[in-house]
């Protein structure tokens, strides 16, 4: 984790000292990581929301969540992780031009995740160079139709209809040569009872959607990447519904 200005929770810090008015000041910041890094888990969004909460706490409030959101947006490019970050639960988000769209939902009682995490790191960089220019047009109808039913089953708490959904065309199989034994990872998990297994962000962790606790789906995932020589970290984990708070 860079220690000087190009940190991405110090440079958001600045952000919001900037955009509310106040001349550049020094400061110091500790950080307590517990994500992962180049893992597909978040971790850049997470520093980065953590340095904008400080720092605007630190001011009084003077940003709203909507401006929070907006300047996470920017400096990420994207509000994909940074909302959730900050508003928890589910977040659908949308960039439209500037404007940063959000809708959060609540997750069905009952839903868990479990999640092997590699010990190896697969940037992003790395990881969407692989994708293709184009795709076909019934991949892109495959993945918008499932999208929307899975939120509707979401929403109605029926997570085996959510877990049915969650196929994917547009970027799982480009990325497969990326994680070795991805297949029998996630075959050892929906052997295992998981409702649905899906790469976490761009990778290289695999999550798997659970419906209450299931530790035998983590260690069937394990196993999995022990096959293929990769060790791999487990933990089983739940939704967050706060978001981002200040201790």
């Amino acid at each position: 984790i860079p220690r000087g200005p190009e940190n991405i929770a110090y440079r958001a810090a600045l952000s919001v000292f900037q955009k509310a008015g106040y001349p550049e000041t020094a400061f110091r910041i500790r950080m307590y990581n517990k994500i992962p890094v180049a893992r597909g888990l978040g971790s850049s969004a997470a520093a980065l929301v953590g340095g904008l909460i400080g720092a605007n706490t630190i001011l009084g409030n003077p940003l709203g969540q909507t401006e929070l959101i907006e300047l996470a947006t920017a400096i990420e490019g994207h509000p994909d992780n940074v909302a959730p970050a900050i508003l928890g639960a589910l977040v659908v988000s949308v960039k439209d031009n500037q404007q940063v769209y959000c809708q959060r939902l609540e997750p069905p009682p009952g839903l868990t995740m479990a999640i092997a995490i590699p010990q190896f790191t697969l940037s992003t960089r790395v990881s969407r160079s692989v994708l293709p220019t184009n795709v076909l047009f019934e991949d892109a109808v495959f993945n918008i139709s499932r999208v929307g039913m899975m939120l509707a089953a979401f929403q109605a708490g029926n997570l085996e209809l959510m877990g049915k959904m969650m196929g994917d065309r547009l970027h799982q199989p480009y990325r497969l040569p990326l994680v070795p034994g991805m297949n029998e990872v996630f075959a050892a998990a929906k052997d295992a009872g998981a409702l649905a297994v899906t790469l976490s962000g761009s990778g290289p962790t695999v999550i798997a959607f659970c419906k209450g606790s299931q530790p035998e789906v983590g260690l069937a995932m394990e196993a999995a990447f022990d096959h293929h020589g990769v060790k791999a970290t487990v933990r089983e984990l739940s939704p967050c519904l706060k978001g981002a708070i200040v201790l």
